[in-house]
């Protein structure tokens, strides 16, 4: 059976036929209520989709509690998602109806403006669905604030101070989530504790085995998997736990291997270098001299 393409949006007005709203106020913004939304007919005409925009999501009364790892977390205000464009999404059926707010916005809006780079800089637009951020009653409160503003403005008459206005609004937004994304950390620090120890022994038993030697060392997106984890969300939670990211994690364990490697065998620094993956000796060279202070050739005369 061959697999249904998703169904492609392109524009905030295609975004809001599909979903059976009102014509929006903005040609490149709209704002939303989930309530507003007619699921059956988008489960029915769109159950996959993909959209051209990038679409931030605050959903209310999510179906009983969240869990993680072996807790649960009671933060029942609201779960915020983030969605980069070209993201698929999959519109299954609910068995209840969810109220909150969207926000879409198209690329060309923000194109002219500092914040067209700065978003990339915001992982979170690449996290999984299950790797939303979950709200106390007081940061909803702080971030419906906000998307009020926002449609308040939208709503009002188009001059040349709106577009600024809007994008202030929206980078305050994107400010607030990042700042309770780091509290999520926080507070979820025995989850992510455990994700720590997972991670590390998937890394032991990675360079154990010997695969490091067949292939290349692991990717930050193989890790992640592993841990049906997004690669973004995997290396921010890890560097809120550590200050070093999933990149990094895996350099350390390379050079401890190496280490192994050019204390106990006569393989010349290249070779140890080309098991690893490294296409050039010298990107190895330049690794290992910045983790300790010696370059590998250094590292093995010093055993003699």
């Amino acid at each position: 059976m061959k697999k249904q393409a998703p169904f492609v949006v392109k524009s905030i007005s295609e975004q809001h036929n599909a979903l059976s709203l009102a014509k929006p106020d903005h040609p490149l913004v709209g704002i939303f209520k989930i309530d507003d939304i007619n699921f059956e007919k988008l489960y029915k005409e769109a159950p996959m989709l993909t959209m051209d925009l990038y679409s931030i999501t605050l959903k209310k009364n999510v179906n009983g509690k969240v869990r993680y790892g072996q807790g649960y977390y009671d933060y029942d205000g609201g779960v915020l998602s983030f969605m980069a464009p070209k993201q698929i999404i999959s519109n299954g059926c609910e068995d209840y109806q969810p109220t909150g707010w969207c926000i879409s916005f198209h690329p060309d809006f923000i194109r002219r403006h500092p914040l067209a780079k700065k978003i990339k800089e915001y992982n979170f637009f690449s996290y999984s669905v299950n790797e939303a951020l979950h709200l106390s009653e007081k940061e909803e409160e702080a971030i419906v604030s906000i998307i009020k503003l926002m449609q308040q403005e939208l709503q009002s008459s188009i001059d040349a101070f709106s577009e600024n206005v809007l994008i202030s609004y929206l980078e305050l937004l994107l400010n607030y989530a990042d700042r309770f994304y780091n509290r999520q950390f926080i507070t979820r620090k025995g989850v992510s504790h455990d994700l720590l120890t997972r991670m590390e022994q998937l890394l032991h038993a990675y360079f154990d085995s010997g695969e490091s030697l067949q292939h290349r060392y692991p990717s930050v997106e193989l890790l992640a998997s592993q841990l049906n984890l997004s690669a973004g969300y995997l290396s921010d939670m890890l560097r809120s736990l550590t200050g070093q990211n999933a990149q990094q994690h895996i350099h350390n364990h390379v050079i401890e291997k190496a280490k192994e490697m050019l204390s106990s065998t006569t393989l010349s620094v290249s070779e140890i270098a080309y098991q690893f993956g490294f296409e050039y000796p010298q990107s190895f060279n330049k690794l290992f001299k910045n983790k300790t202070n010696q370059t590998p050739l250094q590292y093995r005369q010093s055993f003699n």
